[in-house]
């Protein structure tokens, strides 16, 4: 057919060239010379025509030999894709979140005061990085899993200071390490839910809207969970929650208190904690309430022979929205004060602190976050006791932090913090105010 058409495209144009010929001199009748020269020319044009139109056929041709190609490989894909429906590996896929983030942090000092330092109020500079990465995936209305890996490295200035609390939550030690931090499945039973698995406690008691993520909110450990809660590292465990009204919420959890997943519940680190929401200012706050008891071995101060003995203690943390820019926070914690833990030297009675976070709309910074905290870490007063000349005086803590978000991937945070009456001025190697300046990159993927 195509053949056919393009003899009929090129005698149309020849009838079309011939016409333009002829028209050329009505007036005058053309000698058979002339005749003969217009026919050679009209073969000439027509010769060229067809020479054109055989290219055109050849790329049409070109460009459905490709046209087949691809779709032959759509097809492929097609089947490849239904097979690996068919084995699950792609339901197994579908519905992963994804999420990724490195945090690198420099701190700073003047007057460091670690017991293994050549001289008190030492310099000191160090910095630390942490990388995140996890992956979640919600099974329909019923259940939901997720695996968090941390890699990280440096101790940053935190083994150089003798305090009660540190300044850097973030830190994860000396050497290099990569290791699973978190892994758990959660059931949903209605206005119930059940998770087991790997937990992280810091996250389920004491939680805080504005203080509990190190990575974009206060870096110093009092700010970030209360420092007189004995919470284990995270381990092995099992989380009950149930929301039976909106403004109510209850969890209990259970864990391996010493996180060796040896004979995981008989040194158990046992907490419940009932949130209430009541809406003030008819704006979002949480107002948790909590206790805590510790099955690990502790030794009584003023009997040393009473060595296995429990601890246990109770808190609060709450949360409230102030206005659409200001929220503010408050934490307490009491726990037993006449033991501690086998293989510690001191021993805490309560911690406070209170603070307040502005995000950045007044000044047109809306994504940029302030941050100022202040609190106190208070040790027993049986501590005290064991020992004349202590002074166990306590210990106070002043951050603050700015976000300043400088594109939707890295958030730079200059920080600052102070502390008074450093390990409640007992150290051995100066009881000096420590100012410890830093600055912390985020960078979310």
């Amino acid at each position: 057919m195509r053949s056919h058409f393009s003899r009929c495209l090129v005698l149309g144009l020849g009838l079309c060239v011939g016409l333009a010929f002829s028209h050329r001199d009505v007036g005058a009748e053309p000698s058979n010379a002339e005749w003969v020269q217009r026919m050679e020319q009209m073969e000439a044009r027509i010769k060229e025509l067809e020479d054109r139109l055989a290219v055109y056929e050849g790329k049409e041709e070109g460009r459905q030999t490709k046209l087949s190609r691809v779709e032959e490989k759509i097809e492929g894909l097609d089947s490849k894709m239904e097979e690996a429906r068919a084995s699950g590996i792609v339901p197994l896929m579908e519905g992963i979140e994804i999420g990724a983030g490195a945090t690198f942090v420099y701190q700073f000092t003047d007057r460091a005061n670690g017991d293994d330092l050549a001289q008190a109020s030492d310099d000191v500079g160090d910095a630390s990085y942490s990388v995140d990465l996890e992956l979640s995936k919600e099974f329909d209305d019923f259940g939901k899993a997720l695996i968090l890996f941390e890699a990280g490295e440096g101790a940053g200035v935190e083994d150089e200071l003798k305090v009660f609390s540190n300044v850097n939550f973030d830190a994860t030690g000396g050497d290099s390490n990569l290791g699973v931090v978190e892994g758990w499945y959660e059931q949903y039973m209605g206005p119930a839910t059940l998770r087991f698995g790997k937990l992280d406690a810091t996250y389920l008691i004491d939680n805080n809207e504005y203080a509990n993520d190190e990575c974009t909110q206060f870096l110093g450990r009092i700010f970030r969970n209360n420092p007189a809660v004995e919470f284990p590292d995270n381990g092995a465990g099992l989380r009950l929650a149930l929301a039976p009204r909106e403004w109510v919420e209850m969890e209990s959890i259970v864990m391996d208190g010493d996180a060796d997943w040896e004979d995981p519940f008989s040194d158990a680190f046992f907490a419940g904690q009932v949130n209430i929401k009541p809406g003030l200012f008819g704006r979002p706050g949480n107002y948790r309430f909590f206790g805590w008891a510790s099955d690990r071995e502790h030794t009584q101060w003023d009997d040393p022979s009473q060595s296995e003995e429990m601890g246990y203690g109770f808190g609060l943390s709450f949360d409230q929205e102030v206005t659409d820019n200001v929220g503010v926070f408050a934490r307490y914690a009491w726990e037993y004060p006449e033991v501690y833990l086998n293989g510690d030297d001191v021993s805490l009675e309560q911690s406070y602190s209170i603070g307040v976070q502005c995000a950045g709309a007044p000044w047109n910074r809306d994504e940029d976050v302030l941050g100022i905290a202040f609190g106190g870490v208070t040790p027993s007063n049986d501590y005290k006791k064991s020992d004349s000349v202590l002074n166990a005086d306590t210990e106070y803590h002043l951050e603050s932090y700015y976000g300043y978000k400088i594109n939707d991937h890295l958030t730079i945070s200059p920080d600052i913090q102070v502390i008074w009456n450093p390990y409640g001025n007992d150290a051995a190697n100066g009881d000096k105010t420590i100012v410890v300046g830093g600055i912390r990159s985020q960078v979310d993927f």
